[in-house]
């Protein structure tokens, strides 16, 4: 069967926050949902529970924790165990839950930067440290890699308590490497350090690249390393708002302490769909689906990229190896800094204009703890990505 995924889909005045929060003629390319219909196994699997008229309190059946496991082993190559297994309401409660359950207030959390937001007030409202480690941006092969010597003298340093890896990374584009994984997993053993894995961008992994994404478990596992992982098919299937996520710890305490912290938290509650719809989602016919929306979103980003290197050249564009957001490097934009100096209001000011001036919403990488940088969503229909790529484009060149 072959899936649509150009047919736009009017979402305003569906109490929608891409879209709901935009003005009207603005295209929002900034909050990470997707603007394509969910799968269709998934549809059905919804319309038959509505099918019955009473949603109370639910149990979890052995059948949700059956689709993981048969999920992560024929399309990853790791098989989790069921007793291992904790479901909450989502990727960001289950790392703060992670984080309250395997820290002491005061403790340090070291991640990556550029980072996905959440992980600083995660880290900050568990009354924790926060530790960046930098990522090296290599401007001229447009990519990041990890600074193994700084990564090691922070580990050595600092004692961090957890190390939180994002795999395939959020806002970068990277997918880490094998060399790269099996190096972070010796290093965290051998200051052990906990490694919490968010893999939630898992499934989105250029065709062209080469290679998969890798699990971190079973490399943590080779190497004597601590880990524990958090995930969710929310991301990949357009979800997000049936609430649901999974963590794996194979450390009976460590277990017991994050799902003390769930509670404690009161995320301890799944709805009434959203176990039915990962058990619809992690089949054959959503695997299919889902295969044919990455190779659709990874044609729009060729297009886009080749859009963007050739109308602004001097702007690097970090290689997108997975998740669906493009990373661009504005720091070059002369009109955009308005405070010489500041890099900071080069990627707000950035942002602002092509907001204000050409009604398209992007992110500055402020918020991500790097100025100079604008996130761009590019899970939408071509059709769509074609008219913010102009305004885009069209707004940069005026603070060229």
């Amino acid at each position: 069967m072959t899936y649509d995924f150009d047919t736009i889909i009017d979402r305003r005045a569906t109490d929608c926050v891409k879209w709901d929060e935009a003005a009207p003629g603005e295209l929002p390319l900034w909050v990470a949902d997707m603007d394509f219909a969910t799968a269709p196994c998934i549809v059905d699997a919804l319309r038959r529970r509505l099918d019955h008229p009473v949603f109370g309190y639910n149990l979890i059946p052995e059948t949700f924790y059956d689709a993981i496991i048969r999920w992560n082993a024929t399309r990853h190559g790791w098989t989790p165990l069921r007793h291992h297994m904790l479901y909450t309401s989502g990727v960001v409660p289950a790392l703060s839950a992670i984080i309250r359950g395997l820290t002491t207030s005061g403790d340090a959390v070291l991640f990556m930067t550029p980072a996905y937001n959440c992980f600083f007030s995660s880290v900050r409202n568990n009354g924790c440290r926060e530790l960046h480690l930098p990522l090296t941006w290599d401007a001229a092969a447009e990519r990041y890699a990890v600074d193994f010597d700084l990564f090691e003298t922070m580990l050595r340093g600092e004692r961090p308590r957890l190390f939180v890896l994002c795999n395939p990374h959020n806002p970068t584009g990277r997918v880490w490497t094998l060399a790269e994984l099996q190096h972070i997993a010796s290093l965290c053993a051998r200051y052990g350090v906990i490694v919490v894995a968010d893999e939630i961008h898992c499934e989105f992994v250029d065709p062209q690249l080469g290679r998969r994404y890798l699990p971190f478990a079973p490399i943590a596992d080779s190497a004597g390393c601590q880990w524990v992982v958090a995930n969710a098919p929310n991301k990949a299937f357009n979800i997000a708002g049936l609430m649901t996520a999974y963590i794996v710890c194979p450390d009976n305490q460590q277990r017991t302490a994050i799902d003390r912290a769930i509670n404690i938290n009161e995320v301890c509650d799944i709805n009434s769909f959203s176990f039915v719809a990962l058990q619809a989602a992690y089949t054959p016919e959503g695997e299919e689906w889902l295969r044919q929306l990455v190779g659709y979103i990874f044609d729009g980003y060729r297009t886009f990229r080749a859009t963007m290197k050739q109308a602004l050249p001097n702007l690097p564009l970090a290689h997108l190896e997975g998740t669906y957001l493009a990373w661009l490097d504005v720091s070059a934009l002369r009109g955009a800094n308005t405070n010489p100096g500041s890099m900071a209001s080069v990627s707000q000011a950035a942002s602002e204009h092509l907001r204000r001036h050409h009604a398209v919403w992007v992110n500055p990488g402020d918020m991500y703890g790097q100025p100079g940088f604008l996130r761009i969503n590019l899970a939408t229909p071509h059709q769509l990505l074609s008219q913010a790529t102009t305004r885009i484009v069209r707004g940069l060149q005026e603070l060229a």
